[in-house]
């Protein structure tokens, strides 16, 4: 259920802005979600469905762009992206490695009128 507390932030980063910008409207929110975040987009527009009416928001469509999981290698410094659960090193076949991406969760842009 944390997707509810994720969402409730969303609206009002983007109601913030909203207003400091004089928008009549927020017509469209843009997303960036890492692969690791663990976040649902199915589940953040449904809360997002429930929260916005009657906000400078109501109506607006998200927007989800999302960012694979990507690793560097701690052994050979070589960049990649994990296959599902093997997060071995296609190089050097060493374990796991430092999360270079696969973990944002931020607001990009919003479009307002």
């Amino acid at each position: 259920m944390h997707e509810l507390a994720v969402t409730e932030n969303i609206l009002k980063i983007a109601v913030e802005h909203g207003q400091r910008a004089g928008a009549g409207r927020i017509t469209a929110i843009h997303l960036v979600i890492g692969g690791l975040s663990g976040f649902v987009d199915d589940a953040i527009q449904f809360n997002f469905d429930l929260l916005t009416p009657g906000t400078l928001a109501e109506g607006a469509q998200l927007h989800f762009q999302r960012i694979p999981a990507r690793l560097r290698c701690r052994q050979c410094d070589t960049v990649f992206e994990p296959d599902g659960i093997d997060w071995r090193c296609p190089e050097c076949d060493a374990l796991a490695g430092e999360v270079i991406a696969g973990k944002e969760f931020f607001v990009e842009s919003i479009e307002i009128v």
